[in-house]
């Protein structure tokens, strides 16, 4: 009968503690600021590309890795933060031809749906951009850690797309400035 008991004891305790790792919660990031890039390129008059940066990025990601569905991923940009370096150029990108920076200062993204795939997860989330919001879906590659500096734990991603500008109510000199617009964002987030 005692070892009965003994038993029945063992056997809860491990199914107490079995169910308290299994009920993991996500891991959730800060973005890094310093080691996060948000870039683009965009066709001049078919012969050259002009390339660009976002200088203020922000955002939060949760990441659980044993139910990726559950995973968030959000970012900000500051459009006024744009930087192809040239003066002139940036200006009139911030201008109402382009971004409008007064009246729409944020580019934000919000995921809606994380989906794992073969090379790295499937996000699928809504671009606000000139003050009109699109689902956009892309791939995001990496997720590898690192612990850098010692106690400080990191995770991060890198991302390529394609949008048409027309599509955000940009269509300002098009075709001169080209209509599709090619997007790297590359992120580095630091645990919480």
């Amino acid at each position: 009968m005692r070892t009965t008991m003994l038993k029945s004891g063992l056997l809860a305790v491990a199914t107490i503690l079995g169910g308290q790792s299994g009920a993991r919660a996500a891991d959730t990031y800060s973005i890094d600021p310093a080691h996060t890039s948000a870039t683009f390129k965009v066709e001049h008059l078919g012969l050259s590309w002009i390339h660009g940066r976002f200088n203020d990025v922000a955002g939060e990601f949760r990441v659980d890795s044993a139910n990726p569905s559950s995973s968030r991923f959000a970012l900000t940009i500051k459009s006024e933060s744009l930087d192809t370096a040239n003066k002139k150029r940036d200006e009139h990108l911030a201008s109402p031809d382009f971004f409008n920076a007064k009246q729409f200062p944020v580019v934000s993204f919000k995921s809606t749906a994380v989906k794992a795939v073969e090379k790295g997860l499937e996000v699928t989330g809504d671009l606000t951009l000139h003050g009109e919001t699109k689902p956009v879906t892309f791939l995001l590659t990496g997720g590898k850690t690192a612990e850098f500096p010692p106690g400080v734990h990191r995770r991060g991603y890198t991302t390529h797309l394609k949008i048409k500008r027309s599509d955000y109510g940009m269509d300002k000199m098009i075709p001169a400035a080209g209509d599709e617009i090619h997007i790297e964002v590359s992120f580095e987030g630091v645990k919480s």
